[in-house]
């Protein structure tokens, strides 16, 4: 698909879910916050991913952040809610109040912590395609599941069932990525789940990321984009190592830590992590301030305008 947009686009933003000083979600500045990120160009915004604390949110939580965002977007910018879970049930209810919300899409994470088998994964993701028309993006990070999908199982997933689109593939694994890229369906997207990869990915074949960094340097990962497929492999590579140190402070520790901490030095109010992440530790702040710091002038210029 390299040369043509994913119908959700290239560049989405796994956004982080905004807490008031309650602990409590907030959703007026969730829709601040995505408005924002479209105008800092984010082509669409994945609501309550990894990056927005799904495991710590109710399901009304997050079916009121999926109505809140896709509400403030409209036909602007592409909502895809995430809906997975380790329990395919559960999934599959999520999935229906999220479409009864308007969004655009669905991410499914393969199962975490119950190491589901190959032939489990099948069956789980054939059964949330099965109960919406949604398209879906699966979402694949052995990092955090415990369980890597091999591409024999995403393929025969997006060869069954139409409204598979893509996948998140956040293995970092590049044999892995190649094995998809060069068996792909016409018409099946690849999005890279790693902003440090994001270039890499771009090189062997992929369409896009739903990234982290774009909280923060959304129009330097555009132009990064657009430099590769307009042929400027040079500067791709320049902008790629102009923002590897920013990359590799986003996720010193356990993200969204530091994205969260990020945001609110450039002005919003999202309120620290939920329990069970901790804070942002120190040394860490004296390293990402700087970085963070040539970013808020234009912030505040944006969040103005």
């Amino acid at each position: 698909m390299n040369g043509e947009a994913p119908s959700l686009g290239r560049l989405l933003t796994a956004m982080v879910t905004p807490f008031n000083t309650n602990g409590e979600v907030d959703l007026a500045e969730a829709a601040r916050l995505a408005a924002w990120l479209v105008h800092s160009g984010s082509d669409g915004i994945v609501v309550c991913g990894t990056t927005g604390e799904s495991p710590a949110l109710s399901d009304d939580e997050r079916v009121a952040l999926f109505g809140a965002v896709k509400n403030e977007l409209g036909p602007r910018a592409t909502v895809v809610a995430n809906t997975g879970s380790n329990n395919t049930k559960s999934s599959v209810r999520l999935t229906q109040r999220a479409q009864q919300t308007g969004v655009d899409g669905i991410l499914a994470v393969v199962p975490y912590y119950n190491k589901p088998t190959q032939d489990g994964m099948l069956r789980h993701f054939g059964t949330i395609a099965e109960a919406t028309q949604l398209p879906i993006i699966i979402y694949n990070i052995p990092g955090r599941t415990g369980a890597n999908m091999l591409p024999v199982t995403l393929l025969e997933l997006a060869d069954r069932y139409p409204n598979i689109v893509g996948v998140k593939e956040s293995s970092g694994d590049f044999a892995q990525f190649s094995a998809i890229l060069g068996k792909r369906r016409a018409g099946f997207g690849f999005w890279s789940g790693d902003d440090h990869l994001f270039l890499p990915s771009l090189a062997v074949g992929a369409d896009g990321v739903i990234s982290v960094a774009a909280h923060v340097c959304g129009p330097e990962l555009r132009e990064m984009m657009e430099a590769h497929f307009n042929g400027d492999v040079a500067r791709a590579a320049e902008i790629h190592l102009q923002l590897s140190e920013l990359f590799a402070a986003l996720f010193a520790t356990t993200s969204p830590i530091p994205v969260k901490w990020a945001m609110r030095q450039l002005g919003f109010a999202v309120g620290e992590c939920r329990s069970p992440l901790g804070i942002m530790p120190e040394t860490l702040e004296r390293t990402l301030r700087p970085l963070i710091a040539r970013y808020r002038e234009r912030a505040a210029a944006v969040a103005a305008s």
